[in-house]
């Protein structure tokens, strides 16, 4: 099974579409961290902010997404989305692997992620909320965070998101595909 791996798209129907037309299209599940639509306060406005396209794009999409609730959804735009989104995290099962996905707001630091890990007994702990990517193991736990394809917090400045399978996970640049991190989960 491929999935693919997103949060803080806010609102940047561009970087959807790259991410969806390029790497996603081919996988069998998407996996967001939140922070859907709205850009944020804190964040530079993107040239495409287009959360209405954003919204349709998501409700077409013909792969299903598992959507945790972040911050900066609010419940106008839930109901734009038509977008089931779970909150404080959702729950997935894939491959026998325990997945949780949580925004990462509610659990800012590697203490308490680490520890809702071990109450939860997760495989996989994806955030987003910082917008800079983590692929980290701790104990038994992968600890992912594909970063923000759309207002990155990269030193570098590059989008980011991630792609997983049964043998890898992989974060990646939006714009080339180039893999910046990869773990193996066959260890899990």
């Amino acid at each position: 099974m491929k999935i693919g791996v997103i949060s803080d798209t806010h609102g940047s129907a561009g970087c959807w579409a790259m991410a969806y037309n390029n790497f996603f299209h081919t996988t069998n599940l998407i996996l967001h961290a939140g922070d859907v639509l709205y850009h944020g306060p804190r964040n530079r406005m993107t040239d495409d902010y287009r959360p209405a396209k954003l919204a349709e794009a998501i409700q077409q999409c013909p792969v299903p997404i598992i959507a945790a609730r972040g911050n900066c959804d609010s419940e106008v735009d839930l109901s734009v989305l038509g977008l089931p989104m779970a909150y404080p995290y959702a729950f997935a099962f894939v491959n026998g692997k325990r997945i949780v996905i949580t925004h990462g707001h509610l659990v800012e630091t590697q203490e308490e992620k680490s520890e809702m890990a071990a109450k939860l007994r997760v495989d996989i702990f994806i955030s987003g909320h910082t917008h800079v990517p983590v692929l980290e193991r701790i104990g038994r736990t992968i600890f992912l965070n594909p970063g923000s394809p759309s207002v990155s917090k990269r030193d570098d400045g590059r989008s980011t998101f991630a792609l997983m399978d049964e043998q890898h996970i992989s974060i990646r640049d939006l714009y080339t595909g180039d893999i910046l991190e990869s773990m193996p989960v066959e260890e899990l």
